[in-house]
C-alpha cells in the first residue's frame, strides 16, 4: 500500500457480544483520522469477518471485545486469516487485562488497546499495525 492509498479498515463484533458503543466510537475516529472504515455491526464470526476482508480489500481489522472472548475469539480470528492467506493485522480494543495483552500479541494480534486509548493512539495503531504488515 503506498502512502497515497487510503486504509480501509473492517471493524467488527465477533461473538455474542453485544455492547457497540465503543466500537462505534473507534469507526468515528477512524474516519476522521482519514480511514475508510466498513462496520459491520454485531453478532459477526471468523468466516463472515474474513469474507468482508477479501471483500473490501481491508489493510486492517478491529475487533472489539467486551465479553471476556478475548482469548478464544481474537486468536481464531487470526488463525482463519491464516487459512484464507491474509496478511490482514488484527487489532483488538476493548476490556483486556493487563495478563492477556502479551498472549494475545503471541498468537498473532497486532495490537491490544484499553479502553484509555487517545483518538491519536488508536488511529496511530491502525496506522503502524498496516505499516508493520507490509
Amino acid at each position: 500500500m503506498s502512502d497515497e492509498q487510503q486504509i480501509r479498515v473492517v471493524l467488527a463484533k465477533l461473538g455474542l457480544d453485544g455492547h457497540d458503543r465503543g466500537i462505534k466510537v473507534v469507526a468515528r475516529i477512524l474516519r476522521d483520522a482519514g480511514m475508510e472504515v466498513i462496520y459491520l455491526g454485531l453478532r459477526q464470526t471468523t468466516d463472515s469477518i474474513v469474507a468482508a476482508a477479501e471483500q473490501e480489500d481491508a489493510d486492517a481489522i478491529g475487533l472489539s471485545m467486551h465479553n471476556a472472548g478475548h482469548m478464544t475469539l481474537a486468536p481464531a480470528m487470526v488463525k482463519a486469516l491464516a487459512k484464507a492467506e491474509l496478511n490482514t493485522p488484527v487489532i483488538v480494543g476493548g476490556i483486556v487485562p493487563d495478563q492477556d495483552v502479551q498472549p494475545l500479541l503471541d498468537d498473532g494480534v497486532a495490537v491490544v488497546l484499553g479502553p484509555g486509548a487517545s483518538a491519536e493512539e488508536v488511529a496511530q495503531a491502525v496506522r503502524d499495525a498496516v505499516a508493520n504488515a507490509n
